[in-house]
């Protein structure tokens, strides 16, 4: 029998190399002449681009709020176009519709769709898009490298700080990135950064910098 055609979500913190492995699988399956399409979402390099800390970029479709999956697809394979592959980075991003169609692209079509986001985001309540890939994805992958919180445990939380306080409401895409120059949201006068954390750090809102900044006082009792 042909191989069939699968729904793959790989997932992991920000700093877990996400896109590094989006750009990897796009050059493994297109080195054997397969034929793949790229799609993003709110990328820290800009619009229609999947960009990696490791300084690999390539162009990409930007995926927008009412961007039809389906639609882009029946309409490039009546053209004549041949799709074996989507790589579909940031996929938290995506609409929940957007996930059901890119399982009915899988299914219908048999077009093989890998997808990488983050599953939770800075207020530690699931993506929309991520959930529902949890719900329909073939297989769910953890990948293998570790994001390191800054006390050196494995990190398991994205956490947002404006103007270096840790804050855990907010509008959930604002663009940024973990080690870079704070990004801007809609208000100009708040600086956004983003930091990968443990749970337990997460939960005490004790980012990097706030622990540099105690550690220059008495310790705390244990039950403060």
């Amino acid at each position: 029998m042909p191989p069939v055609a699968e729904l793959i979500f790989r997932t992991g913190t920000m700093d877990a190399g996400k896109s590094t492995l989006a750009l990897q699988t796009n050059h493994n399956h297109a080195a054997r002449g397969r034929s793949g399409r790229l799609f993003t979402s709110h990328d820290r390099a800009g619009q229609a681009r999947v960009s990696s800390r490791l300084g690999l970029t390539a162009l990409a479709q930007e995926v927008e709020p009412g961007f039809d999956f389906w639609r882009y697809t029946v309409d490039a394979l009546t053209q004549g176009a041949r799709i074996d592959y989507f790589i579909c980075d940031e996929a938290q991003f995506y609409t929940t519709e957007q996930i059901d169609q890119l399982a009915k692209v899988v299914d219908e079509l048999q077009i093989d769709v890998f997808c990488f986001g983050i599953l939770t985001d800075f207020r530690t309540r699931l993506f929309p898009g991520s959930a529902r890939l949890v719900e329909l994805a073939d297989r769910t992958e953890v990948l293998q490298v570790e994001a390191l919180c800054w006390c050196g445990k494995r990190a398991t939380h994205n956490a947002r700080t404006e103007n270096g306080v840790m804050v855990t409401e907010g509008e959930v895409i604002v663009v940024g990135d973990v080690d870079s120059e704070p990004a801007a949201p809609a208000d100009a006068d708040v600086e956004v950064a983003y930091e990968v954390l443990c749970r337990q750090h997460h939960r005490r809102r004790m980012t990097a910098a706030r622990a540099r900044a105690v550690s220059l006082s008495p310790e705390p009792l244990p039950f403060a």
